[in-house]
C-alpha cells in the first residue's frame, strides 16, 4: 500500500504554480468539489484504469485527481484493496504509474526532434518509458515484459587471397596463377524478433524468474571474381544467395536463493544462451545450447559463472544455430573480483574445458569442414584445458585491460602433423589507454604462441575455442574482421586474432599447430559530437614461428612479417541511444614479407588489400 498525504500533493501543486508558498485547508466541505489537477486530456492519453473501490458510507471524503504518468504505461492490472476512510490520507496501490503535472518546458508543444522532459509517450515510442520494453509491470507490481524487434544490416566490399581451381575452370582464360582476382562483395542481414518475461521489483534485485525466446531470420548474399569460392562445384558460378531463420535464444531462468541480505544470490539458467567467458571475448563468446549456475557475494563485490554447453551446429552461411548437435561439449567456470585493490578494476580467473568430439561433416556450400582437410584428415578428439587470468577497468586515470591463458591437453591425431599430440600453449594480451579531455589514447600488444616442430608430438600452437575479441580494433581491423583462406583452411577466422590453420571457426576444430601471432597496436578514438565518434588503429603483425606453415605449403623458407593493418571508422547513434547506429570504416593491409611468401603470385608481386564496410541497426 502506497499512500499519500492530501495535504503535501496541494502544497506541492500551488508551490509549482505560483513560485511561492501556499497553505491549503485539508479538509473539504460537504457539497464542495474537489480540485483538479491534471486536463481530462491529458489524463485520457494514458491514465491507468482499474475498479473503483466501494464507496464507504457516510459523508465524501477529499479526493486526489490523478496525473498521468510519463511514457506509455498501459493500463493498470492492480485493483485496490483497502477503501479511503479519511480525508488525511489516499491509498495509491499501484507505485509504477504515479502521475506528473502536464509541464510544456519550453512552449513548443512537445516537438519529436527535440529533447523534452516529461513526455507521456506512445506505445510506438521506444525512446521514452515504455510498459513494452520492460519499464512498467504488465501485471501486479513485479511482471514486466520486454519485447524487442531489431534489424542489423551488413555491407561490405572486401579484397582477400582467393584461391583459382586451375585443374579444372577459371573465370578468366589462360589464368595460370593459384590466387586470382581478390574482389569480393558481401550482404547479410538479420531481423530478429524477441520476448522477454521476467518477474522482479527493481534493476537491482536479481530476477526471481525469466523466460526469454529470440527468433532470427537472415538473408545473405556473396559475389566473387573466382570460381569454386561459392561452391566447390564451379558449376554454380560466382554468386550465392541463401536465407536461414532460428530459434537462437530460448531459455528459462529462476533464483535459486537469496545469500545475503544485501541481495546477493544463486540462480540456474538452461537453454540456448549467450556467454562471453571474459572482458574481451579472446576464446569463448558465444550463444548456444546450454546450463549456467551463476551468482554474486560479498555485496555483488564477488560474481561466478558455471556453464555446460552442449554445442548444436552453426549454418555455415547465417552463422545461426540449427537443431543438429556439434558432438562437441565445452565447461567455463569463471570469478569476478570487483575493485580489486585499485577502486574500478576489475579481475578475473577462469577455466575452461573444450571436448570436441571426432566426426566428418561437408558444410552447407558442399566444402569439407571437419575434420580439417590438412595432410592426414581422419575424424579424430580435441581435448583441451585453458587456464586464464584476465583484468578490466582503470587504475587511476589509465584504463588497462589485460588477459594470460595457458592452455594444455590432448589432439588424437593432428592432421597437420600426422600424429597425437600434447598441448602446450601460451596466450598473452595488454591494452593501455589514456582519457585527454574527449580523446582515449590506446597502445597494446597481442602474443599467441606458435609450433617450432609441427613433426614431433607437442602442440605449442595457441588456438581458442570460439572466440569474438574486442581487442586492437577489434571488427574495424582488416585482420580481425576478414576470413583470409590459404587453400583449404584459413590462415585467419572472420572475427578473430589467432592464425590458426582451422576450416572454420564455426564448424571446424581447434587446431594447435599453427604459426602463432605477434600484434603491435596503437590507436586513438575521438568522441567528436556526443552522437559521433571516431576509431582509428594501426597494427603490425608477424608470425611467432613459421615451420608450419612451410610444412602445410610445401616451402622452404617463410618469413615472419605479415604486414600493417591500418584502420579509420566511425560510430555514428543520432538519437544518443542504441535504437539506431550506424557504423562504418575502412581498412588495409601492406603486405609483409612473410605474408609475400604465402602468397607470392607467379608473375608479378602481392598487391596490398583493401575493404569497407557499413553496418546499420534499426532497433525497437
Amino acid at each position: 500500500m502506497f499512500k499519500q498525504k492530501a495535504q503535501a500533493q496541494l502544497c506541492c501543486f500551488f508551490a509549482a504554480v505560483s513560485c511561492g508558498f501556499a497553505s491549503v485547508a485539508l479538509t473539504q466541505e460537504p457539497g464542495i468539489e474537489p480540485p483538479v489537477l491534471a486536463s481530462p486530456d491529458a489524463l485520457s492519453q494514458n491514465l491507468p484504469e482499474a475498479m473503483p473501490a466501494p464507496e464507504p458510507e457516510g459523508p465524501p471524503y477529499f479526493r486526489y485527481s490523478f496525473d498521468a504518468p510519463l511514457g506509455y504505461t498501459g493500463r493498470t492490472s492492480v485493483l485496490p484493496t483497502e477503501a479511503q476512510n479519511t480525508d488525511h490520507f489516499v491509498p495509491i496501490e499501484d507505485r509504477w504509474r504515479l502521475g506528473y503535472p502536464t509541464w510544456d518546458r519550453y512552449g513548443k508543444g512537445h516537438p519529436p526532434v527535440d529533447d523534452y522532459p516529461y513526455i507521456l509517450g506512445a506505445w510506438y515510442d521506444p525512446y521514452n518509458q515504455n510498459v513494452l520494453k520492460g519499464d512498467f509491470p504488465i501485471a501486479g507490481q513485479d511482471l514486466f515484459l520486454r519485447t524487442q524487434l531489431r534489424q542489423f544490416n551488413i555491407v561490405e566490399y572486401r579484397q582477400v587471397p582467393t584461391p583459382t581451381t586451375p585443374f579444372e575452370a577459371t573465370q578468366n582464360p589462360a589464368q595460370n596463377e593459384f590466387f586470382g582476382n581478390p574482389n569480393q562483395f558481401f550482404f547479410s542481414q538479420y531481423n530478429s524478433a524477441s520476448m522477454d518475461l521476467f518477474k522482479g521489483d527493481a534493476a537491482f534485485r536479481p530476477l526471481d524468474w525469466r523466460l526469454k525466446a529470440n527468433v532470427i531470420f537472415n538473408q545473405n548474399y556473396l559475389n566473387a571474381q573466382e570460381l569454386g569460392v561459392v561452391s566447390p562445384d564451379v558449376t554454380r558460378g560466382r554468386n550465392r544467395y541463401r536465407t536461414d531463420w532460428a530459434l537462437e535464444e530460448w531459455f528459462y531462468e529462476a533464483k535459486l536463493a537469496d545469500t545475503s541480505p544485501n541481495y546477493d544470490f544463486v540462480s540456474v539458467r538452461a537453454g540456448s544462451q549467450p556467454f562471453v567467458s571474459d572482458f574481451r571475448g579472446f576464446v569463448f563468446a558465444d550463444v548456444n545450447r546450454g546450463v549456467r549456475l551463476f551468482g554474486s557475494r560479498l555485496s555483488n563485490q564477488d560474481q561466478y559463472n558455471v556453464i555446460w554447453f552442449d554445442q548444436v551446429e552453426k549454418d555455415t552461411n547465417s552463422l545461426l544455430n540449427t537443431f543438429d548437435d556439434r558432438h562437441q561439449n565445452t565447461l567455463i567456470m569463471n570469478y569476478y573480483r570487483n575493485d580489486f585493490i585499485f577502486p574500478g578494476y576489475n579481475t578475473q580467473v577462469s577455466f575452461h574445458y573444450n571436448r570436441d568430439g571426432p566426426s566428418f561433416l561437408f558444410d552447407d556450400n558442399d566444402f569439407l569442414v571437419r575434420p580439417d582437410p590438412v595432410g592426414v584428415f581422419s575424424p579424430h578428439r580435441v581435448d583441451a584445458y585453458y587456464l586464464g587470468w584476465a583484468g578490466n577497468g582503470h587504475i587511476n586515470r589509465w584504463n588497462v585491460s589485460h588477459a594470460m591463458y595457458y592452455v594444455t591437453g590432448q589432439d588424437e591425431l593432428n592432421p597437420l602433423a600426422g600424429r597425437p599430440q600434447d598441448i602446450s600453449a601460451f596466450m598473452g594480451a595488454l591494452e593501455v589507454s589514456y582519457d585527454r579531455d574527449w580523446v582515449r589514447f590506446r597502445a597494446s600488444y597481442f602474443f599467441a604462441s606458435g609450433d617450432s616442430d609441427p613433426n614431433d608430438d607437442r602442440a605449442t600452437g595457441f588456438d581458442t575455442i570460439f572466440d569474438d575479441p574486442a581487442f586492437a580494433g577489434g571488427g574495424f581491423s582488416y585482420w580481425n574482421r576478414q576470413q583470409i583462406r590459404l587453400f583449404g583452411v584459413n590462415l585467419v577466422q572472420r572475427q578473430s586474432l589467432v592464425p590458426n590453420l582451422r576450416s572454420s571457426k564455426q564448424q571446424g576444430q581447434t587446431n594447435f599447430v599453427n604459426p602463432g601471432l605477434h600484434l603491435v597496436n596503437a590507436g586513438f578514438d575521438a568522441d567528436l559530437t556526443p552522437e559521433l565518434k571516431w576509431i582509428n588503429n594501426a597494427n603490425y603483425l608477424w608470425f611467432n614461428q613459421t615451420d608450419s606453415l612451410e610444412t602445410y605449403t610445401f616451402q622452404g623458407r617463410i618469413r615472419s612479417q605479415i604486414g600493417l593493418d591500418l584502420s579509420s571508422g566511425f560510430e555514428y547513434r543520432p538519437y544518443l541511444n542504441n535504437n539506431v547506429i550506424f557504423v562504418t570504416g575502412v581498412s588495409g593491409l601492406v603486405a609483409g614479407r612473410g605474408f609475400r611468401d604465402l602468397y607470392q603470385p607467379l608473375n608479378g608481386d602481392v598487391k596490398d588489400l583493401a575493404a569497407g564496410f557499413l553496418e546499420a541497426v534499426f532497433e525497437y
